[in-house]
């Protein structure tokens, strides 16, 4: 990771009452030279003092969204069932509510085009499997999937947060998980492993008649070229497949995007500098072109 150009990423920690594993995962990460703007801690409903006291050690280590005078934002994500917090994982039902969790929110980080890093070392090891079960088929090549070593002596040392900060001599490391991730490759195995009802509702979400009205608008302003890019980028294409598809160049498409967007903007009154990418393009638009 060092030398190469840094782009912003998003490192999503699962925990339980260990709160350090959130910190040496982030500085390690920091350390190899990655640009880390928000991090996303999953947990589960504290249930004991310990689990309640490291929701606080980590929220105490963010300062205004900057961490140790950088830029990085925390945010806390409860696992939910419905509409309450999860307190653990005892059955299948927890099991598929957690990872229903799990999955909307990758889902929602991916398609604002960010990069991941995900770290399961920390809280119910269920958590962490069922983590790694929905990265399978949401994330790219670009992100990472972790595991947590540290020395059995320090591990015990840091516990319950006593030690928040490795040293970089203490062994503390990240290791890379190998994981294929099926979804890049199949992006049909993602909608098929979403619940029946959860499929039909989004498959039908284009019926929503304000919403297709958006779409209707703006694929009425854009050139017949810009309706191809459109369509392929709704389909799920990224820019350098349109391109080979319609023998242009990525420059090409990519001025054929930033045009879309900028209708984008105008007919979903978002704000001028609001940073869109393909994505947007494909939520918004793969049901309306059905």
């Amino acid at each position: 990771m060092k030398g190469e150009t840094m782009t912003s990423s998003t490192l999503v920690v699962t925990m339980g009452g260990q709160a350090q594993v959130v910190t040496f995962a982030l500085d390690w990460l920091l350390a190899q030279g990655e640009r880390v703007d928000q991090v996303i801690v999953l947990h589960l409903r504290p249930k004991d003092a310990r689990s309640e006291r490291a929701l606080q050690q980590i929220t105490a280590e963010f300062s205004n969204e900057h961490y140790q005078g950088r830029l990085c934002r925390l945010r806390l994500f409860a696992i939910r069932d419905s509409n309450q917090k999860l307190a653990d994982i005892q059955n299948e039902a927890d099991a598929d509510a957690t990872w229903q969790t799990v999955y909307r929110l990758l889902r929602s980080l991916k398609l604002q085009g960010q990069t991941l890093h995900l770290c399961i070392a920390g809280g119910r090891r269920m958590m962490g499997l069922l983590t790694l079960s929905a990265a399978m088929l949401l994330c790219g090549h670009q992100d990472r999937i972790w595991h947590m070593y540290t020395p059995t002596d320090y591990l015990e040392r840091a516990k319950n947060g006593a030690i928040m900060h490795a040293a970089p001599e203490a062994g503390v490391r990240l290791i890379q998980v190998p994981v294929m991730p099926w979804g890049a490759y199949v992006p049909a195995l993602r909608d098929l492993a979403q619940p029946a009802a959860k499929v039909i509702a989004e498959k039908t979400a284009w019926l929503d008649e304000a919403e297709q009205a958006r779409c209707r608008a703006v694929e009425e302003r854009l050139t017949d070229r810009q309706r191809e890019v459109l369509r392929l980028l709704a389909a799920g294409h990224d820019p350098q497949t349109v391109a080979k598809q319609l023998s242009i160049t990525l420059t090409t498409v990519n001025s054929h995007k930033t045009a879309i967007l900028a209708e984008c903007r105008i007919t979903w009154n978002l704000p001028e500098d609001s940073w869109l990418t393909y994505h947007f393009i494909r939520e918004k638009f793969e049901h309306y072109l059905l």
